[in-house]
């Protein structure tokens, strides 16, 4: 799918997205338990980068949790920003937020951040070195030693197993109350608009852009979290 495309997408979707995968609830907040876990040595006055920031699930949740931490959230979708900022107005945590409309690419400041959390994101870039070339945007956004939180779908879809992952998955998200047209839609992105990759290769990926070897923390169904650290010249 075309990046214009997807923004439109997202764009329809975001006064009612959270409503929509709120039954898939449990997975997320295990996901963010494990990530305040991994950024919990970040210092007292963390500066974090939220990529792909969406309606800012994991940006509130670490707000929450750190009160001194201040956030930058960059998406492409206004919509979905605009959902992303009410959320901060309503928990208290506005005048610490930063918000970007646009891609990351646009985000001039370099070896800023302490941290930065990038969920099912680079999964909607089909080709290797377009993947590659945005973690190593995030990268240079990192200082030397940032951590980054990347959460993507993963799996070898080559092997006979996916069939029935990949059933299980769907099933799930019908029990979740996703409904039958968006789960419809899921099926058809996965598919076509979306680079589903065996978790080493989406390691492999983030490695080759500047990180030490990420460490997979997280797994549930399709869904894979990795943790890594920027080196110090990763170019």
């Amino acid at each position: 799918m075309q990046r214009e495309a997807l923004k439109e997408l997202f764009d329809q979707q975001a006064s009612g997205y959270d409503k929509q995968w709120a039954g898939m609830a449990p997975i997320r907040e295990t996901l963010h338990l494990l990530l305040r876990s991994n950024f919990a040595y970040l210092p007292d006055d963390a500066r974090i980068l939220c990529v792909g920031a969406g309606t800012g699930a994991e940006l509130a949740y670490l707000a929450g949790c750190f009160p001194e931490w201040r956030f930058t959230a960059v998406d492409p979708s206004g919509a979905m920003l605009d959902v992303c900022r009410q959320k901060a107005e309503h928990g208290g945590f506005l005048s610490r937020c930063d918000f970007h409309e646009g891609y990351l690419g646009t985000l001039s400041i370099e070896s800023h951040y302490d941290a930065a959390t990038c969920f099912l994101v680079s999964q909607f870039l089909l080709e290797a070195h377009a993947r590659i070339e945005f973690f190593q945007e995030i990268a240079r956004a990192l200082k030397p030693g940032g951590l980054l939180a990347n959460a993507d779908l993963a799996a070898d879809t080559s092997c006979r197993s996916y069939d029935a992952l990949l059933r299980s998955w769907m099933t799930l998200m019908s029990a979740a109350g996703v409904a039958p047209d968006a789960l419809e839609r899921a099926r058809a992105a996965y598919a076509k608009d979306v680079s589903i990759l065996p978790s080493h290769q989406v390691s492999d990926l983030i490695e080759s852009a500047g990180f030490d070897r990420p460490v997979q923390f997280f797994q549930a169904g399709l869904m894979s979290g990795w943790v890594c650290t920027r080196q110090s010249d990763p170019y």
